[in-house]
């Protein structure tokens, strides 16, 4: 899979980098140690942010800017990191979805990055573009329904929108039967850093998902 970052994007959000990570998966309900480190790590997060400062986090601010910059208010339409953050420094529970949505929450939360999570064999064709949401475009985010993705950044393959920073479309989503994973970890501004997130990445994967063939590409 390839990504092409379209003008659009480039203009606004000069220094974004976009790691891909290919592998093949095996995807189960969540593991209970998954789960527990991921409750550790919202505890960590509980005792180093006020609800305040979690748009101040420069991965998180780097993405609300962009989303200002193409013309979307982030605060109506929060990028998925911002809104896992908030979630557990308001003493919310956290959802357990699968050890691959999990993972990649787990991801998000200690980076900061909106992170999109594919089902490869769902998507259309071998190149994603990342965009900008076009008035009226339809799409269906992941348990949101109807999401308007207008002014918003957005992957397409040949069909259509597939993921924004705010949620993936269902089109594309991970599942049990998932064996062929993209995730794309999308870099508005660095906090932590690259090689460190690759290594995390590699670690869940390898660890909770068996994963295998496992190929990543940074493009900027």
């Amino acid at each position: 899979m390839n990504i092409e970052i379209e003008d659009v994007v480039r203009r606004v959000a000069p220094g974004l980098k976009v790691v891909t990570v290919e592998a093949d998966v095996n995807n189960h309900p969540t593991d209970p140690e998954l789960r527990e480190e991921i409750l550790r790590l919202a505890s960590e997060v509980k005792d180093t942010y006020q609800l305040a400062d979690i748009n101040k986090r420069p991965a998180i601010a780097g993405t609300r800017q962009a989303y200002k910059a193409l013309g979307k208010e982030p605060n109506r339409y929060r990028p998925s990191s911002e809104a896992l953050c908030r979630r557990i420094v308001k003493d919310m529970d956290l959802y357990f979805i699968s050890n691959l949505v999990d993972a990649i929450n787990l991801i998000s939360i200690a980076s900061g990055y909106s992170i999109g999570g594919f089902d490869v064999d769902k998507i259309e064709g071998d190149i994603l573009r990342l965009g900008s949401g076009r008035d009226g475009e339809e799409y269906t985010g992941i348990g949101r329904g109807e999401l308007n993705i207008a002014n918003m950044p957005v992957y397409r393959d040949l069909r259509g929108g597939i993921g924004t920073p705010t949620s993936d479309h269902e089109r594309t989503k991970l599942d049990l039967s998932t064996t062929r994973l993209l995730m794309c970890i999308n870099i508005y501004r660095e906090e932590m850093p690259v090689e460190e997130t690759v290594e995390l990445t590699k670690r869940l994967l390898n660890r909770y998902c068996a994963a295998e063939n496992v190929k990543i590409n940074i493009y900027e």
